[in-house]
């Protein structure tokens, strides 16, 4: 059975460390992150972007063949579907309306009150479902360095007036970090996300979590920071394993034996990271 996000991110925050947010891309990256979150018996986030959900065959195929797994796999531990990074209200209602037990709605790009306005739409909906919401706040750019997107920073005061106004269980504030790989150092704002932390009772969330040193993913945690969103970095060993066998090997054609010779290094970088975010279940 999928959940929402509440218990598992609220127990995170009270007790400092993080849950995993995972992006699956298809079946075997789904099986690989549940038998390897099961091993380990910790909670896991399984995020599906618009596109991915697009790629796999919508959001009803995608639920269906996360629900299929975890009963054929016999997963025992708390499991959320969650649309990373919904673009509208419809794209979230497709989604909940497909079986997913969490949303984002991104409304960042637009000023403060119309985030609020279109964040409150999708959480009144959601909630009436059990369905819990997350929203972003600031822009989280991608493949940039962290010092070209100050100005794009959250600000406490947009955060506590989102959360007060819109009524959502997690936000994510942009403060430095950036999606895909980075273009030099990460450079987090602690201060402001102990602010923000220390301001709301909700959980806060990190994006763009590949390619941060352990030490700043550990102050980021010790901030207050309860969910940290992987894909760029589980795709970047899973294709270099791939690309490994398929130069160690010309003659392999079948699809099943090419997609399973990144499981191991997948998984072994899934324990590494359960392993830094002190995730328990």
């Amino acid at each position: 059975m999928l959940v929402d996000f509440n218990d598992m991110l609220l127990k995170a925050k009270k007790e400092h460390y993080a849950v995993p947010h995972f992006n699956i891309n298809n079946l075997e990256w789904t099986k690989f992150i549940l038998e390897e979150c099961e091993k380990l018996n910790i909670p896991v986030i399984l995020g599906v972007s618009e596109g991915a959900a697009k790629y796999m065959g919508g959001y009803v195929t995608v639920t269906n063949m996360v629900k299929g797994l975890m009963t054929d796999l016999d997963i025992k531990i708390p499991v959320c579907l969650h649309l990373d990074h919904g673009s509208s209200f419809e794209a979230c209602k497709k989604a909940i309306d497909a079986g997913f037990s969490s949303v984002m709605i991104d409304a960042s790009k637009h000023p403060i009150d119309k985030n609020i306005k279109i964040t409150k739409e999708v959480v009144d909906y959601a909630h009436e479902r059990g369905v819990s919401v997350e929203a972003e706040i600031g822009h989280i750019e991608e493949n940039v360095s962290s010092d070209d997107i100050k100005d794009t920073n959250a600000k406490p005061e947009e955060c506590v007036k989102l959360y007060e106004n819109a009524n959502i269980d997690a936000i994510a504030p942009a403060l430095g970090s950036v999606h895909g790989f980075y273009k030099g150092e990460a450079n987090l704002d602690f201060e402001t996300m102990k602010k923000i932390n220390d301001l709301l009772p909700i959980p806060l969330v990190l994006h763009g979590g590949t390619g941060i040193p352990n030490e700043k993913i550990t102050k980021a945690i010790e901030c207050g920071i309860s969910k940290i969103n992987v894909n760029t970095d589980l795709q970047s060993v899973w294709s270099k394993a791939v690309r490994e066998k398929l130069n160690e090997d010309s003659e392999v054609y079948d699809p099943r034996k090419i997609i399973k010779s990144g499981e191991a290094a997948m998984k072994r970088r899934i324990d590494e990271i359960v392993t830094l975010y002190n995730t328990k279940l």
